[in-house]
């Protein structure tokens, strides 16, 4: 495949498609960054090569039409000379230069356009490259919120499952088993001290009616 066809494939891919179809999105996004910019850093060595060799062209059609110019010379100075034979050599040569500028003008012309494919490929590659870069940083950030909102909901739910309704039906139900023993401790401690005070009382009435009877006894 050559460069302009990787190029082109790079520039048909829809990045929210691939975004959307991979299972690792960060990974598959920063997957096409780097390619386009393996590919980008590759047009920018072509565009540079593909100039070099159109003025290089341009270059040696100079100089061959230099040569043209310099048999047209020749051809007249030999005619002015009189020799017919070395102008008629000189105009051959005249115009076979003639005929290889042609050749030039149309190289030239190829690769002006090969040039300006190139250079729209790059500015298209570099837009293309500058938008990956951007929705690889919203994508992370949409990771980010992801991966938060998820760690949240999985920490209540873990809240939930460790504090659900049948854990507060335990608990609730040892609280109040706890204090009806509370409550039947203080009724016993308090049924305790009451048949104290009245064992007291029963044994101070004992000792008075004793006292009221011994009182009696010395009055006969």
């Amino acid at each position: 495949m050559s460069l302009l066809e990787r190029v082109g494939t790079l520039l048909r891919a829809n990045l929210n498609d691939l975004i959307d179809r991979a299972e690792d999105p960060e990974k598959m996004v920063k997957q096409v960054i780097l390619d386009m910019e393996n590919q980008l850093m590759q047009v920018k060595t072509q565009v540079a090569i593909t100039i070099a060799d159109l003025h290089l062209l341009e270059r040696k059609a100079k100089e061959n039409l230099q040569k043209c110019d310099d048999w047209m010379r020749k051809a007249q100075l030999a005619v002015t000379k009189q020799q017919d034979d070395l102008a008629r050599i000189a105009i051959e040569r005249s115009l076979e230069n003639k005929k290889l500028s042609e050749s030039f003008d149309q190289q030239i012309a190829d690769q002006k356009v090969q040039v300006e494919n190139l250079k729209g490929a790059l500015s298209k590659l570099d837009g293309k490259l500058q938008e990956a870069r951007a929705k690889s940083e919203l994508l992370l950030a949409r990771q980010r919120r992801a991966r938060a909102a998820n760690n949240a909901s999985e920490a209540q739910l873990k809240g939930n499952d460790g504090l659900g309704s049948n854990t507060w039906d335990r608990m609730k139900h040892k609280v109040d088993k706890a204090e009806a023993l509370n409550e039947a401790r203080q009724e016993l401690l308090g049924d305790d001290l009451s048949d104290r005070f009245a064992a007291l009382e029963k044994q101070d009435l004992v000792e008075r009616l004793l006292e009221s009877l011994k009182g009696r006894k010395e009055l006969k």
